[in-house]
């Protein structure tokens, strides 16, 4: 298996790249349609829990948006072959002093014809931990 092959980082970096895009102007579309809408997956919130699509999506529908002065850093992506991934970066914002860490696990199970060429969140986990 090929780790990194630079087009499939490519790919991977431009869904999570619409994907925080969306989440930034709240675009609830976007960011369900970039989530595989399974039972299997999984997201842990900071504060909450959802098991299966539907659960994320009646969560975001009624979850507040992230602050406008939400920043990353230390973005990490990682591509196994070409169709599973992991992202993986840290953010803050002027919300909370506390330092976010977010981890995506991508996978490609939809149609390529996409813009992000099939690329859907499978499980996702978000924290915040004080500032090191």
């Amino acid at each position: 298996m090929e780790v990194n092959r630079p087009e499939i980082v490519a790919e991977v970096k431009a869904a999570f790249v619409e994907y925080e895009r969306a989440l930034l102007d709240n675009e609830i579309d976007t960011m369900n349609a970039l989530f595989w809408h399974t039972p299997e997956t999984v997201r842990y919130g900071i504060a909450e829990v959802q098991h299966g699509g539907e659960a994320i999506r009646a969560w975001r529908a009624s979850a507040e948006p992230v602050p406008p002065s939400r920043r990353l850093y230390r973005t990490v992506v990682t591509t196994f072959g070409s169709d599973f991934a992991t992202v993986s970066t840290e953010f803050t914002s002027d919300a909370t002093a506390l330092l976010g860490r977010q981890m995506q696990t991508w996978a490609r199970v939809g149609a390529t014809d996409e813009g992000h060429q099939g690329w859907k969140i499978v499980a996702a986990h978000v924290s915040l931990i004080a500032t090191p």
